[in-house]
């Protein structure tokens, strides 16, 4: 008698790598991939999902990488039960405080999960309005990094280098046109995955159309128009705060700033993971640090950001405005914005043990001073800030028509004592002295154009309304009041910083 056996279903690539995913996944969290998975089938039909193009935002990090993975599996797992899936297009957004290694995580990230060679993924890389296909040694665009040095420093001259405004404000206006320009970049995505809650949509949507509303868009035009019109209405913020930090005829600027909203025509829908996703790092060591490669790097893990310096220029910034401008010490400014980022931290749900290797950097004079030689470089090769123009920065000599400018003046550049009426008639416009000025734009590495608009701005008060700039902070969770101690060590008053 002819012996039988039970047909072995052949292992093919995708069946092999979704068996090695899933294996670092829980029991709930596959059950989660199975139901976004049932979920695509309804929507789309089993024939309909091969045309469909979904857009997942990759940042780089530690939680965007378990989405990708995750949304990866949900990819496999439809290709192997249905023969069919969806694109997925992975889109990644630079500036200039990414760091190389951040990239390199992306790229490890990628390979074990077979995304580079797969013709099911779109794999972009978004730098402002230049979208390419990603590759790890992408060169960055030496336009954009001039473009986040000018923001940097307008921002920071209104604030005397206040984390947030300085460095996320006009980043974040750029993560809305990251999300226009990715969605509709050659065929239009049909959805966008977020990992936001429905609740949280309607709090951003309602946030978003109140300034955009304050700033003068017509609303009409915005409602009922979904993901075009929240970019459509972020754009209209935009040109307002550009106005406000550039100045209303800097139009180049404003053009270069401009939020893509794509085609009204073809309008992605938001698909979210909200209630199937688990951010929690101790969770996922195994797949993250693991499987896929992911390495805690020390300039790209800084603070509650893993794919960001940036944090950490905002302690140096704010250790810099005690040294230079408060005449206290740098290392009592850094422990003050480490006073925010463990508040941050702990709200963000860091592990500890991640909590513990930030704080270690700052957790002696000597390990301070050592931060403090990593940002001085990283600022100038990165943004091309020097820490001259730094500490002009954190001055703000200019605004209010030069409330700091003697102090500024008289601390940094004695040997100007003499001109500050030269200067003032420079700055005002009533004179346009050829070896003053460029004096003044290189301490400042700012043109004189944009100085001259900042002495027309009033200085920022964080406690009226009265400013675009004021309002979006009042707004922004990404702050708290820290303590302000003398050399003894003794609480003397507290002030309100921003960061991450």
């Amino acid at each position: 008698m002819k012996s039988t056996s039970a047909s072995v279903p052949e292992k093919t690539p995708d069946s092999m790598l979704q068996t090695k995913l899933l294996s670092f996944f829980s029991l709930k969290e596959i059950a989660g991939i199975d139901l976004l998975a049932n979920r695509l089938v309804r929507k789309y039909g089993v024939d309909g999902l091969s045309s469909r193009t979904l857009l997942v935002a990759y940042g780089g990090g530690k939680d965007s990488t378990y989405t990708v993975a995750f949304l990866r599996a949900v990819q496999l797992r439809l290709a192997n039960e249905h023969g069919s899936t969806f694109m997925l297009r992975s889109a990644t957004m630079r500036h200039a405080g990414v760091p190389k290694a951040v990239m390199e995580n992306i790229d490890r990230v990628y390979r074990r999960l077979d995304m580079l060679e797969d013709d099911r993924v779109e794999l972009l890389v978004n730098d402002l309005d230049q979208v390419r296909p990603f590759h790890v040694d992408l060169p960055f665009p030496e336009s954009l990094r001039s473009i986040n040095r000018r923001d940097i420093l307008l921002n920071g001259h209104r604030t005397q280098g206040d984390g947030r405004p300085t460095f996320c404000n006009a980043c974040n206006l750029n993560v809305a046109n990251f999300f226009g320009r990715s969605a509709w970049y050659g065929t239009p995505v049909d959805a966008v995955f977020t990992g936001d809650s429905a609740e949280e949509q309607r709090t951003y949507y309602a946030w978003i159309m109140r300034l955009a509303r304050q700033a003068g868009a017509d609303m009409r035009s915005l409602r009922d128009r979904g993901f075009h019109g929240v970019l459509k209405g972020l754009n209209a913020i935009g040109r307002a705060y550009y106005s406000e930090i550039h100045g209303s005829n800097e139009h180049e600027a404003l053009d270069r700033r401009e939020v893509a909203a794509g085609d009204v025509a073809h309008i992605p829908e938001f698909i979210s993971i909200y209630d199937l996703v688990h951010y929690d790092l101790d969770a996922h060591r195994d797949l993250i640090t693991g499987f896929l490669g992911f390495e805690i790097d020390e300039l790209a893990f800084s603070f509650t950001e893993s794919d960001c310096a940036n944090p950490a220029v905002m302690a140096h910034l704010r250790g810099l405005k005690a040294e230079y401008v408060e005449k206290r010490s740098y290392e009592q400014g850094v422990r003050e914005y480490v006073q925010l980022g463990q508040t941050l931290m702990a709200k963000k749900q860091i592990p500890q043990d991640l909590q513990d290797i930030v704080l270690a950097r700052y957790s002696t004079p000597a390990r301070i001073e050592s931060m403090r030689s990593r940002m001085v470089q990283f600022c100038e090769e990165a943004h091309r800030i020097s820490l001259e123009q730094s500490i002009c920065m954190v001055f703000s000599p200019f605004v209010g028509e030069g409330l700091r400018l003697v102090d500024w003046i008289e601390t940094q550049h004695p040997e100007l004592k003499a001109n500050v009426e030269d200067i003032r008639d420079i700055l005002s416009g009533d004179d346009d002295n050829d070896l003053l000025r460029p004096l003044l734009e290189n301490y400042s590495g700012l043109p004189i154009a944009n100085m001259r608009h900042l002495w027309c701005q009033p200085e920022i008060s964080f406690s009226k309304r009265d400013t675009l700039l004021a309002r979006v902070r009042e707004g922004d969770p990404h702050k708290a009041a820290v303590d302000i101690r003398d050399e003894d060590g003794r609480t003397v008053s507290t002030t309100v910083i921003s960061g991450r």
